[in-house]
C-alpha cells in the first residue's frame, strides 16, 4: 500500500492536508513546509485548490472546525495548520464543484451508474437531486431553522452555476430548483429542524439503484 492511502483512515483532515491530498500528494514529509516553498515548487494545483478552500470556508459555504494561531485576534485569517475539516464533508463540497476523481474518491470504485455523466443513461435532475441530498445530509448544520426542502433549495440555488440551474439571463431556474428539491426531499410533510446532532439525525435511506421506490411524493412534476 502507498503511503498516501493510510490517510483514508482519517475522518477528519487539516486544510494544508486536504489540499495535498486533493492534488494527490501525500502530506506526511511536506505539510509543514509546503506554503514556504515558492509557488514553482509547489505541487502543480496547490495554490488553486487552497485558494478554493480557503474562500470557501471564509465565506462560510463549507464548514470546518476553525482555530486559529495562540495569540492571534479573530480578525486575522485562520491557521490551516490546526483549521480542521470532515472528511465527509469536503467530499460532499467537492462533488457539489463536480470534483469526484483523485485521492478522495479512489475508493468509490463502484459509483453508481446514474452519478456518471457518460453513462448514456445519465439523468441531469436526478444526478443534481443526489447530490444536494449527499451534501445536506453530511453537513446537517445547513438544516438550522429549515426544512429539509429549504435547506435543498438553498444548496441548489448556491451550486445552481455548477447544475445548470442558472438560465441565459443569469437568473436561477425556479421550477426546475423547486423540482429537484422535492425529489431530494425525505421529509415532505414539512417541519424545521431547529439544532439538529449527529445524534438525532437519521437518514431516512440510503440513495441507490432503487432510489425510485423510496420516494413518497406523489406530486413529482416530470
Amino acid at each position: 500500500m502507498e503511503d498516501i492511502q493510510h490517510w483514508h483512515l482519517c475522518d477528519e483532515v487539516t486544510i494544508i492536508q486536504a489540499v495535498l491530498l486533493i492534488v494527490n500528494e501525500d502530506p506526511s514529509h511536506i505539510q509543514y513546509y509546503v506554503e514556504n516553498w515558492n509557488a514553482e515548487k509547489r505541487p502543480k494545483g496547490y495554490e488553486a485548490v487552497f485558494a478554493a478552500l480557503k474562500n470557501a470556508i471564509m465565506s462560510d459555504t463549507l464548514k470546518s472546525n476553525t482555530r486559529y494561531e495562540e495569540g492571534n485576534n479573530y480578525c486575522a485569517e485562520p491557521d490551516w495548520h490546526l483549521t480542521t475539516i470532515k472528511v465527509s464533508t469536503l467530499k460532499a463540497w467537492l462533488q457539489s464543484r463536480g470534483y469526484t476523481e483523485g485521492f478522495f474518491f479512489s475508493d468509490n470504485v463502484n459509483e453508481p451508474d446514474y452519478l456518471n455523466k457518460d453513462n448514456e443513461f445519465y439523468a441531469p435532475k436526478l444526478a443534481t437531486a443526489v447530490r444536494a441530498w449527499q451534501a445536506i445530509t453530511n453537513d446537517i448544520s445547513l438544516l438550522n431553522n429549515k426544512t429539509p426542502k429549504q435547506a435543498l433549495e438553498v444548496w441548489l440555488k448556491t451550486n445552481a452555476k455548477e447544475f445548470d440551474l442558472i438560465d441565459e439571463e443569469g437568473n436561477h431556474i425556479k421550477q426546475a430548483i423547486e423540482d429537484i428539491a422535492k425529489v431530494a426531499n425525505w421529509k415532505p410533510k414539512g417541519g424545521a429542524t431547529k439544532t439538529p446532532t449527529k445524534e438525532s439525525f437519521i437518514k431516512p435511506c440510503t440513495f441507490n439503484q432503487d432510489f425510485a421506490t423510496s420516494y413518497e411524493d406523489d406530486d413529482i412534476p416530470f
